[in-house]
């Protein structure tokens, strides 16, 4: 069988309950342009944008690494995606599908494109907080941002699969999840590696790439990513990580948030995740810059200032252990909710 390409739609694909071919979206495009919604117009404009003549797609980095840049990105690279997608979650032509993700950004591209090349029945909905209120439907795919998981909880019963990304699934929010009957996947992956080129099932530590992908490290021991099907450049990541073998990671941390304190180097990921179940607001390990260690470790905590045991730290090493909370009355974060920890320094 050959292999889909960019040109095709899946001959099951449907949209809100109509089967649309090639013709049909640009027409559905150019009425979204026209006379959609808000949230329609930038579907609009990326169909049109899918159908035409070139064989990329320009699309805006999320900044969470680095400044905001744009990048072009293979239309094929992302058919490849898709199919990765499909294999890797099982997923089926007329499997039932929920789109609640902007089409601003990379994930809510890829979620349209692997309806139309996987051949899902869509449902199409305005991005906001609480995608599944007042929706009756069940699903068999679904993928949202922690904090609409967080908000959909009630609701999730109805859906069989769900992947989570855009940030990192707390352990106060993994726990809540995993008492659902969903299956529910965390995802690792940037706007380079075109969304997700790996996931971990909830409950598990380690993250199973998807197919024709395989890592290594390099001497930071930072995950370094080969997806020929996906970049023709091999992609160096700041993500220091474990590998398991050579399909499986364990995210330890980033390398921008390391911290040097009295030539100790410290990973805030893993202070934070001992604290995890201590403290009910959100927080973040940071340093500041001390005379005698180069780095002090601190504690960010959102919220209103407020005493805590001295059990806090016990489960902490003495390099670990911060030398002051700082209180922030208010985090400041991207658009999928992840927190901008220098930012909200200042």
């Amino acid at each position: 069988m050959n292999s889909p390409t960019y040109e095709n739609v899946h001959n099951q694909f449907k949209l809100n309950g109509f089967h649309l071919n090639r013709e049909d979206l640009c027409r559905v495009a150019y009425s979204f342009i026209k006379e959609g919604e808000e949230f329609e117009k930038p579907v609009g404009d990326f169909l049109l944008d899918w159908f035409d003549s070139k064989d990329f797609i320009e699309m805006q980095t999320s900044g969470t690494t680095g400044a905001p840049k744009t990048i072009t990105v293979s239309k094929q690279a992302m058919v490849h995606s898709a199919l990765a997608t499909g294999d890797f979650f099982d997923l089926q032509p007329g499997n039932k599908a929920l789109h609640c993700l902007p089409v601003k950004y990379v994930a809510g591209k890829m979620m349209l494109v692997r309806a139309m090349i996987l051949g899902f029945d869509l449902e199409f909905v305005a991005p906001s907080s609480h995608p599944l209120r007042s929706n009756e439907l069940e699903f068999d795919f679904v993928a949202m941002v922690p904090l609409q998981a967080q908000n959909s909880l009630p609701e999730l019963k109805k859906v069989k699969k769900m992947i989570v990304g855009g940030a990192a699934v707390s352990k106060a929010l993994e726990k809540q999840l995993l008492k659902l009957p969903t299956q529910v996947y965390e995802t690792y992956g940037m706007t380079e590696t075109i969304t997700h080129i790996a996931a971990r099932k909830l409950g598990e530590k380690a993250f199973t790439v998807l197919p024709d992908v395989t890592i290594s490290y390099d001497d930071r021991n930072c995950l370094v990513i080969h997806a020929p099907r996906i970049s023709d450049d091999v992609i160096v990541t700041n993500d220091i990580v474990e590998l398991v073998n050579e399909n499986q990671f364990i995210f330890l941390g980033r390398m921008d948030n390391v911290i040097n304190s009295g030539g100790i180097k410290l990973i805030p990921e893993q202070i934070e995740h001992k604290l995890a179940n201590k403290i009910q607001q959100r927080f973040f390990i940071a340093s500041k810059p001390d005379a005698e260690l180069g780095e002090k470790v601190i504690l960010v905590i959102e919220g209103n200032k407020q005493s805590f045991e001295d059990t806090l730290y016990e489960d902490l090493d003495k390099y670990e252990k911060p030398k002051e909370i700082l209180f922030v009355p208010k985090f400041k974060e991207t658009t999928t909710g992840k927190i901008l920890r220098k930012e909200s320094l200042t």
